[in-house]
């Protein structure tokens, strides 16, 4: 068994591109994608509200749970495309709810929901390690530290009140060292 707590950038792709030609593929790809690249809670997806993701500004609110701190973060092409598909797919159901993303039944997507979801991707994807929603926060906070960014920026932008829970992504990553003794 494989302990392994996050997904690598390649797997987080496949795990992409397992929802392709599924039952939600839609809301599942705009789910996974947002959840990916905000760094998104299961808890913070599931209650995302309508209000939060302003297309227009091309910024989605993210309000963080046990106590983090709150951001504005931008959206970029590819979530926006994914967003705009959700939300024509969304209108049609006409929900009588302001949650973003929303069950079959047309209710709050429950917590459970996420994750057998995830699980199932992950074995359709044929990752290496059983895939579950905290993998994609922490997928998150690794793509970060491997494009260089900074510790404290990765800290606001995971609303990590506590700098040591935002340390593990960069202090196994070799790249921080780039720019020593040149």
């Amino acid at each position: 068994m494989n302990d392994r707590r996050h997904l690598v950038a390649a797997e987080v792709d496949k795990l992409l591109a397992a929802v392709k030609g599924t039952r939600n593929a839609v809301r599942d790809r705009c789910l996974l994608l947002l959840m990916f690249r905000h760094g998104l809670r299961v808890s913070e997806a599931c209650g995302l509200k309508l209000s939060q993701v302003d297309t227009e500004s091309r910024v989605l609110h993210v309000a963080r749970l046990k106590q983090g701190l709150s951001t504005t973060q931008p959206l970029r092409g590819d979530e926006l495309r994914a967003i705009k598909a959700w939300l024509a797919v969304r209108a049609k159901m006409k929900p009588d709810t302001d949650v973003f993303f929303i069950s079959e039944r047309r209710t709050a997507l429950s917590r459970k929901t996420v994750w057998l979801a995830i699980r199932t991707y992950g074995q359709r994807a044929g990752l290496p390690v059983e895939a579950y929603p905290h993998m994609l926060r922490h997928a998150c906070g690794f793509a970060l530290a491997d494009q260089g960014a900074d510790t404290r920026l990765i800290q606001d932008y995971l609303g990590h009140r506590n700098i040591q829970h935002t340390v593990r992504y960069t202090a196994t990553n070799p790249a921080r060292f780039e720019r020593l003794w040149r």
